[in-house]
């Protein structure tokens, strides 16, 4: 339950600033930020900042924290799943920053190319979405079962920045390119079987490799964030666009081989992968010159 009263409905943040949601304020998050769905994931990430500055746990299970990674401030933010939890955090992340956001995502995915395993890295050009038709299992008239929605470009500096770190931090041979597929679920829309529930989800994937040649992966986020990235342009769509974004994926689920990752290959992906992505960030906005200023900030005597 909410700790504080909040201020608005439409707005709603505390009468300090705090968002209701993700329970930020300025001066907590910093401009550069990986955002992952595991806390554990982002506690892992943490041990390689130089310092931990703060740690914040929502009531609505997001986790924030904010440190320095070789003296610039970062945050990574465990936001959970789905695109809702998505659009919390960048939201409300967008209402308490000063200057632009560079998002990177560090989360896992269902790989659909040939030759990408368990534990390699699919790195998102792009992603579109993937959505179940509601009307299609109460309305014979409707033609397809799931809707699939067009492609969204990943920001292509960050982009390159985060291939050239991966690359050398895991081996080319583990990294992949291509667009990713933004689930609305899990099972359904990933074209999962199932014996439960009638998803008339048979020929998906086929669907999905026939529209878009290029997709290499299946999740549930990266369509999100890369959408608000696209429309981070002020109330009237006519501002300098303000969040910048990109996505590495760690397979855990090898659809073409049906394997699943094991505990400890995620353990040792993640060690080696947060490090290339904490130095992207770091090599994309290596100076804090028109970011979130410093003065009240949980970095401000650290800098």
């Amino acid at each position: 339950m909410p700790e504080e009263q909040m201020n608005s409905a439409n707005r709603p943040t505390s009468l300090d600033g705090r968002t209701y949601h993700v329970e930020t304020k300025r001066g907590e998050v910093s401009n550069r930020i990986i955002t992952v769905g595991d806390p554990q994931r982002a506690h892992a990430i943490s041990q390689h900042l130089d310092t931990i500055l703060m740690t914040k746990q929502s009531h609505r299970g997001f986790l924030t924290i904010t440190g320095l990674y070789k003296q610039l401030p970062v945050s990574i933010v465990a936001i959970g799943m789905g695109s809702p939890m998505m659009d919390f955090f960048v939201r409300e992340t967008r209402m308490v920053v000063d200057g632009p956001l560079a998002i990177i995502r560090f989360g896992s995915c269902g790989s659909i190319i040939s030759g990408a395993q368990t534990g390699d890295i699919i790195i998102g050009d792009g992603a579109f979405g993937i959505t179940r038709n509601y009307a299609y299992f109460d309305d014979a008239s409707e033609k397809d079962a799931y809707v699939l929605w067009p492609n969204v470009d990943a920001d292509t500096l960050l982009t390159e920045g985060v291939v050239n770190e991966m690359v050398q931090g895991v081996g080319a041979q583990r990294v992949f390119r291509g667009l990713v597929g933004n689930a609305d679920s899990f099972y359904g829309s990933q074209g999962r079987p199932g014996a439960d529930f009638y998803d008339a989800n048979e020929g998906l994937l086929d669907r999905v490799r026939k529209e878009f040649p290029q997709a290499a992966a299946l999740e549930m986020e990266s369509h999100m964030l890369f959408h608000l990235a696209r429309v981070s342009t002020g109330r009237k769509g006519d501002e300098p666009q303000s969040v910048r974004a990109a996505c590495a994926l760690m397979v855990f689920a090898d659809r073409e081989g049906n394997s699943f990752i094991s505990p400890e290959m995620s353990r040792q992906m993640t060690k080696v992968a947060s490090l290339a992505l904490l130095d992207a960030l770091v090599k994309d906005m290596p100076t804090q010159a028109g970011l979130h200023p410093a003065e009240g900030s949980v970095w401000q005597n650290n800098l």
